[in-house]
């Protein structure tokens, strides 16, 4: 053959291949409402920066029939591109191929690219849309699983591992979306659970549809294994390349830095937390008036909504925000929110992200429930992973600061490098009613009138420790600043520690509470 009938045979190969599982496959995708995988990457991408690897790999099961079947690409789809210019790895799961079913060589495949990842350290995005492990490989679908799970564990905390659940994700195929840094779902496509809806009847006798049980809404808002949530799939993709925008390639580097903005002008900081500390008020708000832009991307929006995590730029430059929500539950720490931020926390200090910390909360959440849920296990992930982070760690007092939560909030001893306070801050073992009640539980019971004695010791308490000058005086705190000083004080505080040496002591890896 010459060589223009050579190109023209590969040029024919690569588009039979790359139809996937033939028209009537893509036809029934489309009819679900869903991209192909091809489209999908093509969608996600810079244009024209895709560079597909092992098109032509085919499986090689050989029972039950499979001997005569072609699978093209054997279900998956693997390569590199651009993101904002930025190389990335890239996997999709082809779900028109055998229902995008796990085999030897799939699994091959996609370990082959986590490996390039690694190597390159570059960002690796799994695009998940598969029936599960291919029950015709038998173990060799268990192993490719194992394979997987072991390299996302290696990956972990060197390069950045995006999880994008686009269709069926269920058994052992959950785990490794698990075991990545950031899970994109989308309204009515994701569907991940252990066990399915049929296994469940038969087991337990309950039955429940496919969404109820793990719907995107459902890992959103309840379970927690979803960071980012969308109506779209196109959504998902902006979201993805918002998320891309604002951290680094691997923990070696910086984010890149974009070009200083100011906050957009509107109300002013001050003008949004109310003077009166039972009032509740919107501390993304808060966030917002002192970020570049007002941009602030939150992840895990919907899931432990009484503590708020996400990126925002300061002077151009990546920081991660913690920040407790007084508008549910009044911003307390419970066993999801600590989770929520401990696990942050450890995502920031891998990938060399600032942390900056908003404080308003009356402590950790009482309860029976809170505690037979185990929120002493859980309530100490927050403090681990302050105490363990190296990277910047700034912290703003804004109101309340009681018990435990003044300490879990990245408080001085756990070695914060900069604490800063409103002069309406409240750094207290507990709040003034409380207190009072106990510190002066005789006075108040042998008064003649126990309610009235009992406001005047609220209000003996509240000039004692309803204030920020008690911790300032011990060193605890750096500066009481006004609203108005708090972004030129953190902006100081990031630059002067842009160096900051810090390191613990030597051993193979702490066990923290997990």
């Amino acid at each position: 053959m010459s060589l223009r009938s050579n190109v023209l045979d590969l040029r024919k190969r690569k588009k039979e291949v790359q139809k996937g599982g033939g028209d009537k496959a893509i036809e029934k995708q489309v009819k679900m409402g869903k991209l192909t995988a091809r489209e999908r990457i093509l969608a996600l991408l810079d244009k024209n920066s895709f560079h597909e690897y092992d098109l032509f790999v085919e499986h090689a099961a050989k029972d039950f029939g499979m001997e005569g079947k072609k699978l093209h690409g054997d279900g998956v789809i693997i390569g590199t591109g651009t993101i904002y210019d930025k190389p990335v790895c890239v996997f999709a799961q082809d779900f028109t191929v055998a229902g995008g079913s796990l085999g030897l060589m799939h699994a091959r495949k996609i370990t082959k690219i986590m490996d390039h990842a690694l190597k390159m350290r570059v960002p690796l995005i799994g695009i998940n849309d598969s029936g599960g492990a291919r029950i015709q490989e038998g173990v060799n679908s268990l192993a490719g699983y194992g394979e997987i799970f072991f390299r996302n564990t290696l990956a972990s905390g060197v390069i950045p591992q995006i999880s994008v659940i686009l269709g069926p994700c269920a058994g052992g195929a959950v785990y490794s979306p698990a075991l990545t840094d950031f899970v994109f779902v989308v309204e009515n496509i994701s569907k991940m659970f252990i066990t399915g809806p049929s296994v469940i009847k038969s087991v337990l006798g309950e039955e429940i549809s496919m969404e109820e049980l793990g719907g995107a809404r459902v890992h959103a808002e309840i379970t927690g294994n979803a960071h980012f949530y969308a109506q779209t799939e196109l959504e998902c993709f902006e979201q993805i390349k918002t998320l891309i925008s604002y951290i680094p390639r691997n923990n070696s580097r910086k984010a890149l830095a974009h070009k200083p903005k100011s906050p957009l002008k509107g109300a002013k900081v001050e003008d949004i937390v109310p003077s009166d500390p039972r009032i509740p008020y919107d501390m993304r708000e808060v966030i917002k008036r002192i970020t570049d832009g007002s941009e602030f991307l939150e992840v895990m929006e919907d899931f432990a909504p009484n503590i708020i995590i996400g990126f925002g730029r300061m002077n151009g430059e990546t920081v991660g925000f913690v920040a407790n929500q007084p508008m549910v539950l009044a911003g307390v720490l419970d066993c999801d929110s600590s989770d929520k931020a401990g696990r942050f926390i450890r995502y920031c200090d891998s990938f060399n992200i600032p942390i900056v910390t908003m404080e308003d909360l009356p402590g950790y959440l009482p309860g029976v429930d809170q505690e037979h849920a185990g929120v002493i296990r859980h309530g100490a992930k927050i403090l681990y992973a302050y105490s363990e982070a190296t990277v910047p760690k700034i912290t703003v007092i804004v109101r309340k600061a009681y018990g435990g939560g003044y300490i879990a909030m990245n408080s001085r001893h756990l070695r914060a490098d900069f604490v800063f306070a409103w002069p309406t801050a409240e750094i207290a073992v507990m709040g003034p009613e409380g207190a009072a009640n106990i510190v002066f539980r005789k006075e108040i019971s042998e008064a003649e009138n126990p309610e009235e004695m009992r406001q005047q010791k609220i209000l003996e308490y509240k000039q004692k420790f309803a204030n920020p000058y008690v911790a300032a005086a011990q060193g605890y705190i750096d500066e009481v600043i006004e609203p108005s000083e708090t972004r030129s004080r953190i902006l100081h505080a990031l630059q002067v520690s842009e160096n900051k040496s810090s390191s613990m002591p030597a051993k193979k890896h702490g066990i923290p509470p997990f």
